[in-house]
């Protein structure tokens, strides 16, 4: 059995705190089974928080699971992504025991509020970070380990080390760092040598089209580092305030629907039974409830089929839970002119990216079928007469434009009769 003590960021602190201990041991069937039970010194707190709406909720029971290797949704939320373990599988030469192992060894600035180490006491907040003119060295190394792929001596220890302390929790398998800019953290992501177009510009434009449409976004911009575009998101689970970062709780959707990666889960990937974890868990759960409409039939429009339940969360910046801002938007230019998917089911056609489908369910979302009419078909004239300009503005090619044309709006998004 391993074992470690987790701890908690409360609301409008920097300093960690231990909230609790978890363990993780092999059943008798060979099954990893994960157990956490919160400690009696913060449950006595007046200021104590529930790591999670759904699976570890404030108790003094013990908490058990067998799921995602026995490592609880908002544990493994707060654990490295596919980079964040090829960094740390480089830098011990060795893939960890287990997925507790991932979990001490990751980068303690984690995405949301928690942390994990061996010693009662947790350690100190992080005060420094890299700053964005060190992106260059830290783009160069990145691009080494992809590059070196199993020959680890072709990237010194020492550069994976400065990886592994830029940050490697952040969502995704795209090489990122996390990088201090104008008083704030952003996720930095580097394009990739076989990108199909300049990703970097590509996503920040189309995060400024889901702002235009009336969305949440987080902030992003573009840099230059070296010739290349990096992507500087700014990272709305963490505010600057005195003495460090104050470290907003984060869920993934992935958690909040109880489900895992592989396709056997794929059934529970779904906006319809999203909106009612939305509903059970947010305080401010219609304004909620439509927003989540409002991003499904975005990325209907874009033909975002990444947007999957790792790309959805909810935040909590003091005591309660809402949608956190959007991130990850990708367009997906497809051969099909006729149906697109999403990667979550819709409606009462499934996974289909279609007007139709998306207004099928409306009222699960707490619209009105005219009310969400009138959002959809806003949103599409949006989508189709401004994302051009809106690329463009961000410094998208004519080249790359012409490469993502077919994602928006396509044909088959309303029916033949919608559209005559």
């Amino acid at each position: 059995m391993s074992e470690c003590f987790v701890y908690i960021t409360l609301p409008g602190q920097v300093q960690a705190v231990t909230a609790g201990r978890f363990a993780l041991e092999v059943g008798r069937n060979g099954v990893p089974v994960g157990r956490f039970v919160y400690g009696r010194r913060y449950l006595q707190r007046d200021d104590a928080v529930e790591f999670d709406p759904v699976e570890l909720r404030l108790g003094e029971r013990e908490y058990q699971t067998t799921h995602h290797k026995g490592v609880f949704g908002v544990l493994r939320d707060a654990g490295p992504d596919y980079w964040g373990r090829l960094v740390i599988e480089r830098h011990a030469g060795r893939a960890p025991a287990d997925e507790l192992g991932y979990l001490l060894e990751s980068a303690d600035d984690r995405a949301g509020a928690l942390g994990f180490g061996l010693n009662v006491e947790p350690p100190a907040p992080r005060r420094e970070y890299n700053q964005t003119l060190e992106l260059a060295k830290l783009q160069e190394t990145a691009e080494a380990l992809l590059d070196a792929g199993e020959r680890v001596a072709d990237v010194t220890t020492t550069q994976i080390a400065e990886l592994l302390r830029a940050g490697t929790s952040m969502g995704g398998a795209r090489p990122k760092v996390v990088v201090e800019d104008d008083g704030a953290l952003w996720l930095a992501k580097f394009n990739l040598k076989d990108d199909r177009w300049n990703m970097a510009r590509v996503e920040h434009a189309m995060l400024r089209l889901a702002a235009r449409c009336g969305l949440e976004v987080a902030q992003s911009k573009v840099v230059s580092v070296a010739g290349r575009d990096v992507l500087l998101v700014r990272r709305f689970d963490r505010d600057k305030a005195d003495g460090g970062y104050l470290r907003h709780r984060m869920v993934s959707a992935l958690s909040l629907l109880r489900a895992d990666e592989g396709y056997h889960d794929r059934p529970r990937w779904s906006y319809l039974l999203l909106v009612e974890e939305v509903r059970r868990t947010c305080l401010q759960a219609e304004k909620d409830a439509q927003e989540l409409f409002r991003r499904m039939c975005f990325n209907a429009l874009i033909s975002n089929n990444d947007d999957h339940p790792r790309n959805h969360a909810l935040l909590a910046r003091d005591r309660h839970w809402g949608l956190s801002p959007v991130y990850d938007l990708t367009p997906n230019p497809q051969v099909s002119i006729e149906r697109r998917d999403l990667a979550l089911t819709v409606g009462d056609f499934g996974r289909a990216a279609t007007a139709e489908n998306l207004l099928s369910q409306s009222a699960r979302f707490g619209l009105r079928h005219d009310d969400a009419a009138e959002v959809v078909e806003a949103m599409r004239a949006t989508v189709q007469s401004q994302w051009f300009a809106i690329a463009r503005a961000a410094g998208v090619s004519d080249g790359d434009c012409a490469r993502i044309a077919g994602a928006f709006a396509y044909p088959g998004f309303q029916s033949a009769g919608e559209r005559k």
